[in-house]
């Protein structure tokens, strides 16, 4: 038995977008409780040297974006990456939410066979679908959100890994 590109996909991102949503609105609950500015979050990283969780959230949702467009052949939507409040993080991944749900079964049908164009390092390379969407984008969207789940946790917001997975 085979799985469609679609069932890889769309589900599981939506799934996964639903609850990056629910982790940033008990991010958002949690920051006004404790009085914390809205933009302090945001900008918060485990690390000097890592992207804030602004970056984690944008990159999230580019690479959803990213791997859809790639597979229809569909232009992926241009978003700024302005986002500086919680609030402002929340509308990012609802607009990435209703970009995922404008993707239907038949407009995935047959990308498995298709090879995707990515540019890498400046020049056009043609790769397999199914080694892009599951060894690459998929990888890449689940380090985004584990980062973005982390720098929350570390944070105090009282996230765990039930939220993380969701239901």
């Amino acid at each position: 038995m085979s799985l469609s590109m679609y069932a890889i996909t769309v589900p599981v991102f939506t799934r996964y977008l639903n609850n990056l949503d629910a982790i940033l609105a008990k991010a958002e609950a949690n920051a006004a409780e404790r009085k914390i500015k809205p933009e302090v979050l945001p900008a918060s990283r485990l690390a000097p040297d890592m992207l804030p969780l602004t970056f984690q959230v944008q990159s999230t949702t580019d690479r959803i974006k990213f791997v859809l467009a790639r597979l229809t052949g569909r232009t992926p939507p241009s978003w700024a990456d302005t986002e500086v409040t919680l609030a402002d993080l929340r509308a990012r991944v609802r607009t990435a939410l209703d970009y995922v749900a404008s993707f239907s079964q038949a407009d995935l049908a047959g990308s498995e066979d298709r090879p995707v164009t990515l540019k890498v390092r400046g020049e056009e390379q043609s790769v397999p679908s199914v080694p892009h969407v599951t060894l690459n984008a998929i990888p890449q969207i689940y380090f985004h959100l584990t980062m973005a789940y982390a720098i929350l946790r570390h944070n105090g917001v009282p996230v765990g890994k039930g939220d993380f997975v969701g239901g």
